[in-house]
């Protein structure tokens, strides 16, 4: 695979968005719909593969005070436009959202589990206006309309991406972190100062459970008992920032920040720890940007076999990524990079996704703290071996493991994930 083409995977990949992402797909899938039909419908009807439910069941949508998927399908009926994609709600306003919410109550949408979909990342919405109706279908990735129509007109095919999953290896993507012009990845930075902006929103008011709050206020105003326990350290800036953005973007803050693969928390979890090492160690700017282009390359590499949504956790993912930039920041080389993969994925491997909500940011936390663990062993030479449960002495195929376990092993984890948050007394 050329430089070129992993360059315009980090551009396809990588990108602003506003909100978590499944309501916000939704959201956008139904903008496209209602752009389709004309108008404002009078019905919605949704179906949604079982991941996407289960991520958009609980998480803040932006600017309303409300949770979950009916202020989402109403926002995307009267304010989203899909011209914007994951910023499809980049218009709300105060008025906008109180016309949706009384939207919300006159056209109740219709919210149903597809357990049969195609996709494990399947929304399909279908809206009526009298007797018109039309309909839109995201599949496989959050901006990925793979028919949309009216009623007198056949559904199409928009647009597919093609997959390259067998084309990348982690040797691949570190020889591209470490060759390509940085110019060609300056973005990459603009978007961990984005990141790192969204988490200052959540200093400054109480968003979900406010971790990254509470540890920032530690570093400031901290009383001796918590000052002994926290510190002010690079360590807790680096929890505190991340899981503060997580903080904000969870509960609904009108907040951009750059997604990776999809998922806003991948993007902060990956792009973060790593910017803040780099600039609390007085890196140099090509030192700064192939970190970063190794963190979000290596996430999209391992996501790439993982799939969009699964049982296993996204931050681990992540926090994978940053992992391999914060031991390249240390001076580690393509071995010792490998070393810091196998220790993440001796130790976190098997965290679950219980759905989007405030509470992500506490396992944002666990994924960064045990990076930085991490990197650290690794620079010692000190990591988990082939004798150690799923690791292996070949990297990628250590990475196949923990991707098989996420994606096929945990399947039946997802499903009783799902009959949970459904069936709470």
């Amino acid at each position: 695979m050329t430089n070129q083409q992993l360059l315009d995977i980090l551009h396809s990949e990588v990108i602003p968005a506003i909100g978590c992402t499944e309501p916000i797909a939704v959201a956008l899938c139904v903008a496209r719909a209602k752009e389709l039909l004309g108008c404002e419908p009078d019905a919605i009807t949704v179906y949604l593969s079982k991941n996407v439910y289960k991520n958009a069941l609980a998480v803040g949508i932006p600017n309303t005070g409300m949770t979950g998927l009916p202020i989402a399908i109403a926002l995307g009926a009267t304010v989203g436009k899909s011209k914007y994609m994951l910023e499809v709600l980049r218009d709300a306003t105060p008025e906008t959202v109180a016309y949706a919410k009384d939207y919300m109550l006159r056209v109740p949408a219709e919210i149903h589990i597809n357990y049969e979909a195609p996709s494990i990342l399947y929304i399909h919405v279908e809206v009526r206006k009298g007797d018109q109706t039309a309909q839109a279908t995201i599949m496989d990735e959050h901006t990925n309309f793979v028919e949309s129509g009216t009623r007198s007109q056949e559904p199409r095919l928009n647009s597919k991406i093609e997959t390259t999953e067998k084309a990348l290896s982690l040797r691949r993507v570190y020889d591209f972190a470490m060759e390509v012009d940085i110019h060609d990845i300056a973005f990459l930075k603009d978007g961990a100062e984005m990141n790192t902006a969204a988490a200052e929103t959540s200093f400054a008011d109480q968003y979900g459970h406010g971790l990254g709050r509470l540890l920032r206020a530690n570093t400031l105003t901290a009383t001796p008992e918590m000052e002994k326990l926290f510190g002010n350290t690079l360590f807790t800036k680096i929890i505190s920032y991340t899981c503060g953005a997580c903080d904000a973007r969870m509960s609904g803050a009108m907040v951009q920040v750059m997604s990776n693969s999809g998922s806003g928390n991948q993007g902060i979890s990956c792009s973060i720890p790593v910017y803040l090492y780099a600039k609390e160690n007085h890196c140099t700017e090509e030192q700064t940007l192939r970190a970063l282009a190794l963190s979000n390359l290596t996430v999209i590499y391992i996501k790439q076999s993982l799939g969009r949504l699964s049982a296993l956790c996204g931050c681990v993912v992540a926090a994978t990524g940053s992992a391999a930039g914060i031991t390249y920041l240390m001076g580690g080389n393509y071995e010792e990079i490998t070393y810091a993969i196998k220790n993440m994925i001796a130790n976190i491997s098997g965290m679950i996704c219980d759905g989007a909500k405030p509470g992500c940011a506490l396992k944002v936390t666990s994924g960064v703290a045990t990076a930085i663990f991490s990197a650290y062993l690794a620079m010692q030479h000190s990591y988990a071996d082939s004798t150690e449960g799923i690791v292996e002495d070949d990297i990628d195929r250590t990475i196949r493991n923990l991707t098989r376990i996420g994606h096929d092993g945990m399947k039946v984890t997802d499903d009783l994930i799902l009959d949970i948050m459904t069936h709470k007394q």
